[in-house]
């Protein structure tokens, strides 16, 4: 799944290639990806308009129009969005394009899901907030107001949690997944089985400044591709050289030399080093 390094890439990209221009004509191929309304009503709502900007909160892309709404995406699995300028007019389009918004100056801007777990959400603009409130997300970890001494607070809430599946909760933190909170654990030598309870202060120092350093790092590489993740532009991330354990299980450890393994942990698999991660 498309992690907060992918998201936000795919945003930052967007807000370049797509703000500003207006919405000719809106194909709809896979009427259930549209949520909470009639695909007649999605495409009277929002052929005409034109888009203002592009954001992000958590793993969620917020694409927001001129006509008080925006468009809530989230990727889930196997989601992808991607531009298509007027000179790939001819493109074929995949079997898995489920969504098309055709822009004036013969651009289109399309939605795949192999997996068709993705949806979106037209919301009204100014009910964002109150939207994503309800959806119980957690602090953004890349926000200025995300310190260390916030995140040592939201911890003392979590004290018999197990570190990597506490990453991950969205409601306790948005946006990490299941790639990055193995690379943080590991990166700061620390067992993703270990309960909250016996981290020492320097533990949670090192897992708050290696959180922010990878998920800075990711973006700066375009994101993860280890499946079937592109950005906006329609390539690979290139993040995928600089993991240290995810996807490596039965590999030798850059760091030790031990052999890197892997576990179920909260239904979800996870790589690290037994020799140095404590």
């Amino acid at each position: 799944m498309p992690e907060l390094p992918e998201v936000e890439t795919i945003k930052r990209q967007l807000n370049n290639l797509i703000v500003g221009k207006k919405i000719k004509k809106i194909e709809i191929r896979l009427p259930k990806i549209v949520q909470l309304m009639t695909p007649i009503k999605f495409k009277s709502l929002f052929q005409g308009t034109t888009i203002k900007k592009v954001s992000r909160r958590g793993k969620v892309l917020i694409i927001s129009l001129n006509n008080n709404y925006s468009l809530v995406i989230h990727l889930k699995l196997t989601g992808q969005i991607i531009f298509i300028p007027p000179r790939d007019i001819n493109q074929k389009i995949d079997k898995h394009t489920h969504l098309i918004y055709y822009f004036n100056d013969n651009s289109r801007f399309i939605h795949n899901d192999i997996r068709q777990f993705g949806y979106v959400r037209p919301i009204k603009t100014n009910e964002l907030d109150e939207y994503f409130v309800g959806q119980n997300f957690g602090p953004e970890p890349l926000e200025k107001d995300f310190t260390l001494k916030e995140f040592i607070e939201l911890l003392k809430h979590k004290p018999n949690q197990k570190i990597k599946p506490l990453l991950i909760d969205q409601t306790f933190i948005s946006g990490i997944g299941n790639i990055y909170s193995q690379e943080i654990c590991f990166c700061a030598k620390i067992l993703p089985t270990r309960l909250v309870k016996t981290l020492a202060d320097k533990d949670v120092k090192n897992i708050y400044k290696r959180l922010k350093q990878i998920l800075k790092n990711s973006i700066k590489y375009r994101g993860t591709s280890s499946d079937t993740y592109l950005d906006a532009q329609g390539k690979r991330g290139d993040y995928v050289p600089r993991l240290k354990v995810y996807g490596r299980e039965g590999k030798k450890c850059f760091r030790c030399g031990g052999m890197i393994k892997k576990i179920t942990l909260a239904g979800r698999g996870t790589s690290y080093c037994p020799s140095c991660q404590r």
